[in-house]
């Protein structure tokens, strides 16, 4: 009876978690809606902007090629990464949309932070303030309970097999876990990304593709470089957006972990303290 009360409780979390995790996607959602409905139509407006500006400056100067303003234009907006660096308007990629809003909405509400992209108008910062006083709780809920779920799998299971099966003690078992388990999560979280941003950013060395790997995982924020120019890349940021709230989870489980090994080494030690005082009185005695 206790067994079935424990197998239905575990099974009642798990469906409460998966609901969780439902609503926190389609927040997610609605955060990319709305920042895309307020700030698509701002940046049409600055681009028709930048686009008559350039026709008007062609037809007054026609002494200047517009091959030779374009190239001069770009190496401008590329040295300062501007997010509204309109050359053509007919062909540039960077255009506002729904993936751009996405990728605001995780960087902000995982308190990583945009280095390229701030909002512009009044109403997407006033929606932003309040979106993120109740998404930022709602973020680090989600991670708590995802901790706690992850818990028994990724930390007490091996624990318990390497001492059960492999003979190793407890405090020793839970050692060279932790060992395995820090360098297995850092080979995946670094090495095979640094590898796709190299592949996707063919100008970018494999330490510069390292470091923005690590500034962006470790939530320091974007290392000056930026990976949303076009949807393939924004997505590509996306993903390693939510690698670093998976590695703040792990981060979570390693804390946890330590606390208990630390109690259970403390425990072991007023244990053998108790046991040297009762030799120690039964030999006076």
């Amino acid at each position: 009876m206790a067994r079935l009360a424990s197998s239905l409780g575990l099974m009642c979390q798990v469906n409460a978690f998966a609901g969780l995790v439902l609503c926190y996607l389609l927040f997610l959602l609605l955060g990319g809606l709305v920042f895309t409905s307020v700030e698509k139509p701002v940046e049409k407006e600055l681009r028709a902007e930048v686009a008559a500006l350039r026709r008007s400056f062609l037809r007054e100067n026609p002494c200047v090629q517009e091959s030779e303003l374009r190239e001069l234009l770009g190496k401008a907006f590329s040295a300062h990464r501007s997010n509204v660096a309109v050359l053509k308007a007919d062909v540039d990629e960077r255009r506002y949309d729904f993936t751009s809003s996405l990728y605001f909405v995780i960087v902000t509400l995982t308190t990583m932070g945009s280095d390229s992209y701030t909002p512009k108008s009044d109403e997407a910062k006033l929606f932003c303030i309040f979106y993120c006083t109740l998404g930022i709780p709602l973020t680090l809920l989600l991670l708590t309970l995802l901790s706690k779920l992850l818990l028994p799998v990724v930390t007490h299971a091996p624990v318990h097999h390497l001492h059960t099966y492999w003979g190793l003690p407890y405090c020793r078992a839970a050692l060279v876990h932790a060992g395995l388990l820090s360098v297995l999560v850092l080979s995946l979280l670094f090495l095979p990304p640094s590898l796709l941003v190299c592949a996707m950013e063919p100008s970018w060395s494999f330490l510069d593709a390292l470091f923005f790997c690590f500034v962006v995982l470790s939530t320091v924020g974007q290392g000056g470089n930026s990976l949303g120019r076009n949807w393939k890349l924004k997505g590509l940021s996306i993903g390693f957006k939510c690698l670093s709230f998976a590695r703040k989870g792990t981060k979570e489980l390693s804390k946890i972990r330590l606390t208990q090994l630390l109690e259970k080494i403390s425990a072991n030690t007023i244990d053998v303290i108790g046991y040297v005082r009762s030799v120690r009185k039964a030999v006076t005695n």
